[in-house]
């Protein structure tokens, strides 16, 4: 009963978090999903529906790195890759849209990871 509330919880939250937080062209939003297991990073244009650019820890390009990392250097790995794949299609700014989630630990180091790579948010 306890995961049902959890989930619950964190839908209501992110819902709130997307009524804010729109990506347009020019900002796109920034998406994070972080399920047990692996944390997901996307940069959307919701305008045209489009994901711009993805990734994830299982992405063969860092899969292999991550093996003997804790989750949290897993999601710093992530949000340097996200940068770096953003940075390739020219995207520099954009709106960060954390997915319900709380704002610390593998959130947190995603962000931090990908602003450190170049992102603005």
């Amino acid at each position: 009963m306890a995961l049902q509330k959890t989930a619950r919880a964190r839908q209501l939250r992110h819902a709130r978090v997307r009524r804010k937080v729109m990506g347009t062209p020019d900002r796109p939003r920034l998406n994070i999903f972080r399920s047990s297991a692996h944390i997901y990073a996307q940069i959307i244009d919701d305008l045209s529906g489009h994901t711009l650019v993805a990734a994830s820890t299982l992405d063969t390009e860092i899969r292999g790195k991550l093996a003997e990392l804790k989750k949290v250097e897993e999601a710093k790995q992530v949000g340097a890759l996200i940068a770096r794949r953003a940075l390739a299609k020219g995207l520099k700014k954009v709106v960060f849209d954390r997915g319900g989630a709380d704002y610390h630990g593998r959130v947190k180091a995603l962000a931090d990871a990908s602003r450190e790579a170049g992102l603005e948010f």
